[in-house]
This record gives structure tokens, C-alpha cells and sequence, in this order.
């Protein structure tokens, strides 16, 4: 499950990269992107606490902690969709901490899954 979680984010964080892009631009980002990027995201984060929270041997070690970092990173995409909902391109410095955030839970729950952390 924690392999299916890995490629729901890896697809939603090339949305994700779009979608940066244009706020970056200070551009509003296409809303149809918007809520792929968040529903890849929401799913991924479901697929990855089902795996945490049903005590799996998959999810110990470091996935529970990717999974806090990716549960920060999907409250921050809720400040963004928030500024998208005003017609605001959101503020710069959210966009790359949520970024940032992402890649880094991203990256943990990969050496945790594949056992390289």
C-alpha cells in the first residue's frame, strides 16, 4: 500500500510543480489542477495513515514521521486553497514551505518504504 502512496504523491507533485510555477509568476494556478493536485494528495495521505495507523510492520520506523510532515505540508496547501478560493495567487514563502514540507515527507516515506532510512 505504501508503494501505491508513493506514486498517488509522486503524480499529484508534478501537479504540484505546475501549480507552483504559476503562483511563483503571481499567477492564479488553474483550479481543475488545484483540486487534482489535493485529491492526489488527501489520497496518498489516507493510503499512508492506514498503513501507520493499522500497525502494520510497514508502517513503523520512519513513516509515522513522514506522515506528520505530510499532514504539515496538506495544512498548508489548506492556507493556499484558501488565498486560490479569493482569487489570491497565494503568498510566495507558503508556496515553498509547503513545498519544501512535501518533498521532505515525500522523500521520508520513500527510504522508509524501501528500507534506505
Amino acid at each position: 500500500m505504501l508503494t501505491i502512496a508513493i506514486l498517488v504523491f509522486a503524480v499529484g507533485a508534478l501537479g504540484g510543480v505546475v501549480l507552483a510555477n504559476s503562483v511563483l509568476r503571481g499567477r492564479l494556478p488553474s483550479w481543475g489542477l488545484s483540486l487534482l493536485h489535493a485529491a492526489l494528495g488527501a489520497t496518498g495521505l489516507v493510503l499512508t495513515a492506514i498503513v501507520v495507523l493499522g500497525g502494520s510492520e510497514d508502517g513503523q520506523g520512519i513513516i509515522p514521521v513522514a506522515l506528520v510532515i505530510l499532514i504539515v505540508a496538506a495544512l498548508g496547501g489548506f492556507y493556499l486553497a484558501s488565498h486560490h478560493a479569493r482569487q489570491v495567487p497565494g503568498p510566495k514563502p507558503v508556496v515553498l514551505i509547503h513545498a519544501g514540507a512535501a518533498v521532505v515527507g515525500f522523500l521520508l516515506l520513500c527510504g522508509g518504504a524501501f528500507s534506505l532510512i
